[in-house]
């Protein structure tokens, strides 16, 4: 198997070395615009692999696509952070250019490769690269639930005081602050979580958790890396090993919660062909509200990108 990283950044080299540790790829490709920066990092995850006893190799090139021929899947986190003085229309403009042309290479060399976006603005984004390799909607997701999700299921273990491992989540929406997080949904080994924890507390953690990208740069400076590479890594794993996992990926809806040509996170099942479900849930009045909220805001950052491209 073999897995391609576009990206050498803080969270493409996390994603390349979780494939790395976990042995989830036999080879994970690194690839990055800037000389040596890839081939360093690639190298460095490489020298690890005695320490840490694993086989996978790790490879980093500079802008040789030819090099990521034949990979069974490619993850995508190139794109360039907001700057001060940057409108949302100029990041988008810039980032759909660069998504548009790493995306065009992957298809080139890795027609059959099943494609996962990270780039932000994330709805957005997945957009641009499922209309740019016109592959089924099934083979082109965003990954921002499962993040988004692990979050709130941090936040929750830490204030519950109890192990994350036995918190579970749905989590909806688009990647911000729209998202919908589903305490109904939400269980913490088993039990309601409105049973585990008073209401105040709870949206407290759910106010928390539309922000939590936010929180990171105010206290860093920069965005996360290490949660967002390792969930990238993970929904790399469900797809190669076939685990037919259920996790939250932003997927172009064709009817799904009434909702027609929008990219949004819901919760799917994922396995060897990408999406092989999209699963829907009997969402009541009010969820469904948040629900219509989010595909505004998404459908509104869409015709951005349409206007840009006419």
């Amino acid at each position: 198997m073999k897995v391609t990283v576009v990206g050498a950044g803080n969270v493409g080299a996390t994603c390349a070395d979780v494939l790395a540790y976990r042995e989830i790829a036999n080879e994970v490709v690194l690839v990055d615009i800037k000389e040596g920066v890839a081939e360093g990092k690639a190298l460095d995850i490489f020298q690890k692999s005695p320490i840490t006893l694993y086989d996978t190799r790790t490879v980093g090139v500079t802008n040789d696509y030819a090099r990521t021929a034949g990979s069974d899947v490619v993850v995508i986190t190139s794109g360039l952070p907001r700057k001060p003085g940057m409108t949302r229309d100029d990041l988008i403009e810039t980032n759909a250019g660069i998504v548009k042309s790493v995306t065009e290479n992957v298809v080139k060399h890795s027609p059959e490769a099943i494609i996962i976006i990270v780039s932000n603005p994330l709805d957005v984004m997945t957009y641009q690269a499922h209309i740019t390799s016109k592959l089924p909607r099934a083979k082109v997701m965003g990954m921002a639930g499962i993040l988004d999700t692990a979050r709130y299921r941090a936040f929750l273990a830490e204030e519950l005081n109890v192990s994350p491992k036995d918190i579970q989540a749905v989590l909806m929406g688009g990647h911000g602050d729209t998202m919908v997080p589903l305490p109904r949904y939400t269980t913490v080994g088993g039990i309601p979580v409105t049973e585990m924890i008073d209401e105040e507390k709870l949206n407290a953690i759910i106010e928390r958790t539309k922000f939590g990208g936010g929180e990171l740069v105010k206290l860093m400076g920069t965005s996360a890396w290490y949660a967002p590479g390792a969930a990238a890594a993970q929904m790399v794993e469900a797809i190669l090993r076939d685990q037919r996992r259920v996790f939250p990926v932003c997927i172009k809806l064709e009817g799904e919660y009434g909702i027609e040509d929008c990219y949004l996170g819901v919760p799917v099942i994922l396995g060897k062909n990408g999406v092989e479900k999209v699963i829907e849930l009997d969402l009541n009045d009010a969820e469904k509200e948040l629900m219509e909220t989010s595909r505004v805001h998404v459908r509104e950052v869409m015709e951005v990108l349409d206007k840009l491209k006419k």
